[in-house]
């Protein structure tokens, strides 16, 4: 994407947040899943850039907290979904619940298969109390997937994000590409849909979400509230 088609999405979605930042009727959830390389971190930085962070939240869910885990796996979301008037992005989310968790085997099926409905029933109570949620998988290849982990390593400034642990979940790749699959196919739905982009080229990864993101908004049509009644003639003194 060249860096003119870049500023004017930007600005285009500046005045949209604007708007709804305003209004403060209702917010946006934006939930990002991709496999390790997959991009969720430049796709936010790029797509984001120049909006306004007073009403704009990023949340990232990494292994529960011993808290988190003493409650049932929704509950550390629900606690940081967007308040009215907000874009709030999950940059991995309680998908982790269903995909992450039956790979790895840290539950059985009769633990976190029923999940697919406590999560449709979630987004869509968000989707009622005013919250949009959209949800975006970034998706690349197994073979770009080793061509950015070996550039990580390469990188002694990127190195920091190289984890071993990020090779034994290339080894479950198909486990993986099956639980997504079917995840996405159960929690698809109109209030709370899933788009699966193509993530091996940057640039079209950045394009497609910035679109997704602007359609939503214009869908939404926030709206700048009325201002007060006979301000014409106010004036301010010197």
């Amino acid at each position: 994407m060249t860096g003119a088609a870049t500023a004017a999405l930007t600005q285009v979605l500046s005045a949209l947040q604007e708007r709804l930042w305003a209004e403060q009727r209702r917010s946006l959830l934006l939930v990002l899943q991709a496999m390790d390389c997959g991009g969720k971190d430049g796709a936010i930085e790029h797509v984001f850039t120049g909006v306004n962070p007073q009403g704009f939240r990023i949340s990232n869910f990494r292994v529960p907290t011993e808290e988190e885990a003493s409650h049932d796996f929704l509950w550390r979301v629900h606690r940081l979904t967007p308040r009215h008037g907000e874009i709030g992005i999950f940059n991995r989310s309680h998908y982790e619940d269903v995909i992450a968790v039956r790979v790895r085997g840290l539950a059985p099926e009769k633990v976190w298969r029923p999940r697919y409905g406590h999560i449709r029933d979630f987004e869509q109570l968000l989707s009622e109390s005013g919250t949009t949620v959209v949800k975006c998988y970034l998706h690349i290849s197994k073979e770009e997937q080793a061509v950015r982990l070996q550039a990580r390593l390469d990188d002694p400034e990127k190195r920091w994000k190289f984890h071993r642990s990020d090779l034994a979940d290339r080894a479950f790749w198909d486990d993986y590409m099956s639980a997504y699959a079917e995840a996405l196919t159960e929690t698809s739905t109109r209030q709370a849909p899933w788009y699966v982009i193509p993530a091996d080229r940057k640039w079209y990864r950045n394009w497609a979400l910035s679109n997704i993101v602007l359609d939503t908004l214009e869908r939404m049509g926030p709206q700048f509230p009325k201002p007060e009644e006979n301000l014409d003639d106010v004036v301010i003194d010197e």
